[in-house]
């Protein structure tokens, strides 16, 4: 069932769990996510990039995505992941997607604040939610590359969140984007003072690489939306080199890319757990 990002986050946040959220580019990516979040009777995300619509293209990814909500027996956000093109995001509008995120995290404060306070004002009539970001999370990933991160202020937060009227909030605290670089720390205190001081919905991006129980205590701390991208990516690939490498002149792509699917339902499927949002769908 296609809902209101803003309908999910309430809930999400009312019943103390977080929101798993998938990017998808293709049909073995979607069924994948929507089979495992029906299994295990969860609310989900599923998203695309503006890459990912400049590889598959808006139509094709939007029939994708509608038709897999609409026809879902769970809770399904259709959400439209790191907008930074305007023109984007009032076409995601316009076609369907029920969640936007206006990532003006790159301006400075005020110029974020009145970038995203615009695309509430068209996006909030139509009772679709917008995710905003505050502060620098680092790291590679789709069309973003970056060097360094700079953690969410406390204060900032606060403000931000109040003057913006975003649905939700991407803050920085520790985690990258894209295949991690050493160890992962993150400042659970951080998540913990935020979301006390605003009350606000608080996402956490660069999630692929965080062990479970991390997640586990992001969640616990105040996170009421999780990303995850490359980890899917990779169970992907690494499916398709061992079934390619063990069946040599195999050609037909249903046989091919069945393991991959199962591959990444599993990874949802750890992911649905981490963030406890197993059996909470309310539909």
């Amino acid at each position: 069932m296609l809902i209101s990002g803003k309908i999910g986050l309430k809930h999400a946040l009312e019943n103390n769990y977080a929101l798993p959220a998938f990017n998808f580019t293709n049909l073995e990516g979607i069924k994948a996510i929507i089979e495992a979040a029906e299994e295990l009777n969860s609310p989900v995300i599923i998203q695309v990039t503006e890459g990912a619509i400049n590889y598959a293209g808006f139509e094709y990814l939007r029939d994708l995505g509608l038709g897999a909500a609409t026809r879902s027996k769970v809770p399904v956000i259709l959400h439209l992941d790191h907008g930074k093109d305007y023109n984007y995001l009032v076409k995601a509008l316009r076609y369907g997607w029920t969640s936007l995120m206006m990532d003006a995290s790159h301006e400075e404060f005020d110029k974020n604040i009145e970038i995203v306070k615009e695309i509430v004002k068209m996006s909030s009539p139509l009772d679709i939610s917008v995710d905003a970001e505050l502060g620098v999370i680092g790291g590679k990933e789709d069309d973003m590359d970056i060097d360094e991160a700079v953690y969410t202020e406390v204060d900032e937060a606060i403000e931000f969140a109040k003057k913006s009227n975003c649905d939700s909030l991407a803050i920085a605290v520790g985690t990258a984007h894209g295949v991690y670089k050493g160890e992962v720390k993150i400042n659970f205190e951080r998540i913990k003072e935020i979301k006390k001081a605003s009350g606000i919905p608080l996402v956490l991006h660069g999630s692929s690489g965080v062990p479970d129980e991390m997640v586990r205590e992001a969640v616990k701390s105040g996170i009421n939306k999780v990303n995850f991208d490359t980890e899917l990516k990779l169970a992907n690939l690494a499916a398709l080199n061992k079934f390619l490498s063990e069946n040599e002149g195999v050609y037909d792509v249903r046989k091919i890319y069945k393991p991959c699917i199962d591959a990444m339902k599993e990874v949802v499927k750890s992911k649905i757990l981490a963030c406890g949002s197993e059996n909470k769908s309310w539909i």
